[in-house]
């Protein structure tokens, strides 16, 4: 049975295939910069994978007379946003995403108040609600999301579990331009894309598969 990869050991493999030795001692500036090469990999994934694994919600409630809403901690887009709505605030109502300056132009007064209809990106940490609620609905959003970072302090997230070739060749194709190892490049991207490609095609066989369970039932 494989072992399953950790933060730790993902970083002995990096210096494993870049053959810079085990220890620190070996090659210092390299292996202090390992950390770097699987960071910025993280970050390319999170930018990359739209899929399942990369999915987080959340839940909270807007107050009335307030349009401008703080996002999640690592959000990085939005798939779908709706709000509790009637009597019980029990019924799910979608709102739709739309351009800053179509939410303005379609309510110019944020002082007015309505139901609200569609939300736009305020910046990268805010959303705009348009109109202005009039309630204090609660709400929830489903969205793409930067995994916990890795670190000595994490030694595992869902990258290292579901996703560790990926993680390992992404790394490397990460580490080969400080290394000025231009030659590696094909080769790393080849192993990295594929990896990447598997996940993706596993995340629509997912997706094909609710359709016909939707459709059965």
């Amino acid at each position: 049975m494989a072992t399953a990869m950790t933060y730790a050991s993902l970083k002995v493999d990096i210096a494993r295939y870049l053959e810079r030795g085990l220890t620190e001692a070996s090659d210092p500036t390299v292996h202090n910069e390992i950390p770097t090469f699987i960071g910025f990999c993280e970050r390319r994934l999170a930018r990359q994978l739209k899929i399942q694994g990369t999915t987080e919600i959340v839940t909270s409630s807007m107050a009335a007379g307030t349009s401008v809403y703080a996002k999640p901690d690592r959000w990085r887009d939005t798939i779908s946003f709706n709000f509790g709505d009637g009597t019980t605030f029990t019924e799910r109502t979608p709102i739709f995403g739309r351009s800053y300056e179509y939410c303005r132009n379609v309510w110019p007064d944020e002082t007015q108040r309505a139901r609200p209809r569609f939300y736009a990106d305020y910046g990268y940490q805010h959303w705009l609600i348009s109109p202005t609620p009039d309630r204090a609905y609660p709400f929830e959003v489903l969205y793409y999301a930067l995994p916990p970072l890795l670190g000595d302090d994490l030694q595992t997230n869902w990258l290292t579990e579901y996703a560790p070739q990926a993680l390992l060749y992404g790394s490397l194709l990460e580490a080969t331009p400080f290394l000025k190892n231009d030659e590696r490049i094909a080769t790393w991207k080849s192993y990295y894309d594929e990896a990447v490609g598997l996940l993706a095609a596993e995340d629509a066989q997912k997706i094909i598969d609710r359709n016909a369970q939707r459709r059965e039932a």
